[in-house]
This record gives structure tokens, sequence and C-alpha cells, in this order.
């Protein structure tokens, strides 16, 4: 169906209609519940610091021994946030903490090649997004210690994280 459709067959039904097809959506679809509990009672700030919660968790785990160290954990927090429409510095946060706990747990642990590969590119897309956002003054020390923590470190990819670097300068 298509946009100008969906305009027209919703412009033809009656509130209460209206009112009894949005309440089903509600009910049925989690993420429609999730969108009009945020854009009602937006905590911000409790769900980037839940999301931070769970990424140090990943790599440094309280109930378990072993670390699992997935970026999709994060990867799944940042794309809900962009969905919901957070704000771009708590986005652009939750970021830069994803690659800072990495960095952390990459000193303690032996890492396989892919981790270096996939840091790589969550570097590349949280230097994208503060750029296009036009928040980098904010974030720009964060930055700088991350791409220097991957060279005085040899990390895999160094050059990767340099080139992504001199893009936004």
């Amino acid at each position: 169906m298509s946009k100008r459709a969906l305009k027209k067959y919703l412009s033809e039904l009656k509130k209460s209609e209206l009112e009894e097809q949005l309440l089903g959506l509600y009910e049925k679809f989690p993420a429609v519940k999730a969108y009009y509990s945020f854009v009602f009672n937006p905590k911000e700030e409790k769900l980037v610091q839940e999301a931070k919660l769970k990424i140090g968790n990943e790599y440094f785990p309280v109930k378990r021994k072993r670390p699992r160290a997935r970026r999709s954990v994060a990867q799944k927090y940042i794309k809900n946030f962009l969905l919901l429409g957070v704000d771009a510095p708590l986005v652009a946060d939750v970021m830069l903490y994803n690659l800072e706990i990495a960095l952390e747990f990459s000193v303690h642990k032996n890492v396989p090649d892919a981790f270096y590969k996939s840091m790589l590119n969550s570097f590349e897309q949280a230097i994208q997004y503060i750029a296009l956002n036009a928040i980098l003054p904010e974030f720009k020390d964060r930055i700088l210690v991350i791409y220097k923590h991957t060279q005085d470190n040899n990390w895999m990819f160094s050059d990767g994280f340099s080139r992504t670097l001199d893009a936004i300068d």
C-alpha cells in the first residue's frame, strides 16, 4: 500500500475507527508501544544509562564469567535510539561509550581480528553521525583519545581509523 492510498483510507475513517486501529496497533506491535511510550514520556537519560549498562555487561559481565563482546548489542540500542529520535548528543555518547569500553576490553583480553574490524565500523559510524549532526566540538576529545589508543596499541586496521579521522578535518 502506498502512502497516498493509506492517507486516503485514513481520511475516510471515522475518529472512533481510527482510534480503534491505533489501539490495535499499540497492543499488537511492541515497536508501536515503545514508540508511544517514548513520545509521551521521553526519559532519554534513563534509556542511555540502561544502554550503557547493557553494553558494559557485554564486555565486563557481572553475572557470568565469560564476556560475549558482541558489537550487535550496542548497534541494537543505537538503531533503536535513532528510530525513536533520541537527542543526537545522547546517541553519539552511546556510540563513543561502546568504543571506549571495547578499548578497555582489548587491553585486558586477547581479541580476534574480527573484533578490530567491527570496532573500525563502529568508529566510522560514530564519526559520520557526529559530523552529520554538527556536534564534533562536543566529542572531539573523546574521539582523539579513542584514535590515540588504536594507534598506540598497534590495532589492526589502524590506517582505517586514520582515514576516518582525516575525513572530518
